[in-house]
């Protein structure tokens, strides 16, 4: 269980017919051998290349000059929505005549170094992979996009000098400047001489922030037709045209980027930093489409000036979490619809678990591959890789475990490198 240097499909199909080696992991795939060999016969260094983003961050092997490994790591989006769910819950409960949970405010200090989960869960994705990639993989060194983005500028490509400091609303308040900029009257409806009110143009449920840019001014009656609606799905696309991007995105990065250099210095390689603009280069000079796992082999000044793909495939990796302690399905309006079991394991299989079902009858009669859904009667059902399910009521007798669940979902995909 030592990492030895990777080898050809061909050479691993090879050991495997022969009996010399046996499936280790299926994603990624790797093979143990049955025998020890030299390790000191490894005389190639290998580098893991990270190109960290937002919502997708792109993973590449390489061995000098040689790509052996691809792969793209897709991060949890959901979890701001989910925590904002619980708090709604939890704050009414308190008004309900329940169990009484006294509010907490000043009874709680946070670490130095805090992140919110959302942010802190991108940084241990990394840091998990990277821990996996080392263990199947004599890795030596990292490199590492340390990429900074100006939001300002993002916004303003011709802000200079004191605008930095002034901002939007310079000499406004936000009151006055949106009467100003919508000539005081409704956005909707075009009324003038009516009580306006400031409104989201994407509601904050559906993500909207509170930035001057996503406001604008409506009468009352228009305000409540709207509802939780963004502007485009109330009929006016005009208006939600004037939201400019989000800056969502860049702000994650800025946030997190030194705590996953942190995290990639404590794996004890040695650790090279990058810049966008240095990736951006390397990856028009060898003529790669602008694909994460393509970005991430592009990053840091020890991209050569050619690469050999040995690999025709990329890994996706979504991260999908690992379960909750949540027992109760709610619907939309926080009652309950339906009450999961208080277990985990049913017949030695874990919802997410990747099986083989072989059926030897009825209407699903075949081999099926896919992610296993878990029921208490022992009935499962198999998922395909596009998450719907393709093969429905399989007894657990006819369903082998191929790789238990990690908390990720994978699936490969080929490269078009064209």
């Amino acid at each position: 269980k030592r990492p030895l240097a990777p080898c050809h499909e061909a050479v691993a199909r090879k050991l495997l017919k022969q009996g010399k080696a046996a499936i280790y992991r299926r994603f990624p795939f790797t093979i143990i051998l049955k025998k020890s060999v030299d390790e000191s016969e490894i005389k190639a260094t290998y580098r893991l290349k990270i190109d960290y983003g937002s919502r997708h961050t792109g993973l590449a092997i390489l061995r000098g000059q040689e790509v052996v490994w691809l792969g793209q790591l897709d991060h949890r989006t959901d979890i701001k929505e989910r925590l904002d769910k619980r708090r709604a819950f939890r704050r009414a409960r308190r008004k309900r005549k329940t169990r009484y949970r006294k509010p907490r405010f000043l009874n709680r200090r946070r670490k130095d170094g805090w992140l919110p989960p959302s942010l802190e869960s991108r940084v241990q994705n990394i840091q998990t992979w990277v821990e996996r990639l080392r263990k199947i993989c004599p890795i030596e060194h990292i490199s590492y996009e340390n990429a900074k983005f100006d939001t300002q500028l993002m916004r303003n490509p011709e802000i200079n000098g004191v605008e930095y400091q002034q901002g939007t609303l310079q000499g406004y308040e936000v009151r006055e400047y949106l009467l100003e900029k919508f000539g005081r009257k409704c956005c909707y409806c075009g009324k003038e001489g009516v009580p306006l009110e400031i409104e989201h143009i994407i509601p904050k449920s559906r993500g909207g922030t509170d930035r001057v840019d996503n406001l604008c001014l409506a009468c009352h009656d228009c305000n409540q037709r709207k509802g939780s609606k963004t502007a485009e799905e109330f009929g006016y696309l005009h208006i939600q045209e004037m939201v400019k991007k989000t800056l969502k995105d860049a702000s994650v990065v800025n946030a997190t980027r030194w705590k996953v250099y942190e995290v990639l210095k404590q794996s004890g390689c040695e650790v090279e930093c990058g810049t966008g603009a240095r990736t951006k280069m390397n990856r028009i000079r060898l003529g790669l489409p602008k694909i994460h796992y393509f970005d991430a082999c592009c990053v840091g000044e020890s991209t050569t000036n050619h690469l050999y793909f040995k690999t025709k495939e990329a890994l996706f990796i979504k991260a999908k979490g690992r379960g909750s302690r949540s027992r109760t399905n709610l619907d939309k309006y926080g009652f309950p619809r339906g009450f999961l079991a208080r277990q985990k394991y049913f017949f030695c299989f874990q919802t997410g678990d990747i099986v083989k079902a072989n059926v030897p009858k009825g209407k699903y009669q075949g081999v099926w591959f896919g992610e296993v859904a878990c029921r208490k009667t022992g009935s499962f059902d198999i998922k395909g890789k596009d998450g719907k399910r393709i093969a429905q009521g399989i007894n657990y007798r006819y369903v082998q475990v191929i790789q238990r669940f990690d908390g990720y979902t994978y699936r490969r995909e080929g490269m078009n490198i064209a």
